[in-house]
């Protein structure tokens, strides 16, 4: 199973100085614990600041955890410029394909990952067409901030699509067991790793998926 932090900063306590600290001890955390793939979803940074977060992100992931995998939001400049390893996109930026022609011509390191999020299965099929390496599908479960939800069945639709689709909305420990039976092939969340012990938290998780 894929296990999928999204971070987000404003979260944490503190000026901001504290809670970049905090961000990026939670992503250092995060590696060690086998996180998959960590989004670096700062949208309110300017690109410089983004870079200079990235960047000292990748530093805690590789001293914690040479395999987990930064990804940016949607910035595939500055992903190139802090060697990270690939971008996540909304389903309205640009394609997976022109990402990649991007990161070939400003000779990124080795080949990017490209993940994409989808709301439907229409816009998963496309990302599957246009290159994704996985997508991230939600919102599964309702929320307060997010009442709409897709559901399990909805879930289950889209996973028929070759494509890995990832998990995404409302998720928590108690309700995450029904995500593999439904085709999932793995679990995102902000709060899910970002507001609980991240360690404790993925073995739970990959105890729960091997049942």
């Amino acid at each position: 199973m894929l296990l999928y932090y999204i971070t987000d900063r404003t979260q944490f306590s503190g000026d901001e100085s504290q809670r970049r600290d905090r961000l990026l001890e939670k992503i250092a955390q995060a590696a060690g614990a086998g996180i998959d793939y960590v989004q670096l979803r700062e949208k309110d940074l300017c690109g410089r600041a983004l870079e200079s977060l990235a960047r000292d992100a990748l530093h805690r992931i590789r001293q914690a955890n040479e395999q987990t995998r930064l990804l940016i939001n949607s910035r595939t400049d500055v992903a190139l410029a802090a060697n990270a390893h690939g971008v996540h996109l909304r389903s309205a930026d640009v394609s997976p394909a022109e990402v990649r022609k991007i990161w070939k011509a400003g000779q990124g390191a080795g080949q990017a990952v490209v993940a994409v999020s989808c709301h439907d299965d229409f816009e998963v099929a496309g990302a599957e067409k246009a290159g994704a390496n996985f997508v991230v599908f939600g919102p599964v479960f309702a929320k307060k901030s997010l009442p709409e939800a897709n559901g399990r069945d909805r879930l289950q639709e889209v996973c028929r699509n070759p494509i890995p689709v990832v998990a995404l909305g409302g998720v928590t420990l108690e309700n995450a067991q029904g995500l593999a039976a439904a085709g999932a092939s793995g679990i995102a969340g902000i709060r899910l790793f970002q507001k609980n012990d991240v360690r404790r938290v993925a073995e739970q998780l990959r105890a729960e998926w091997g049942k």
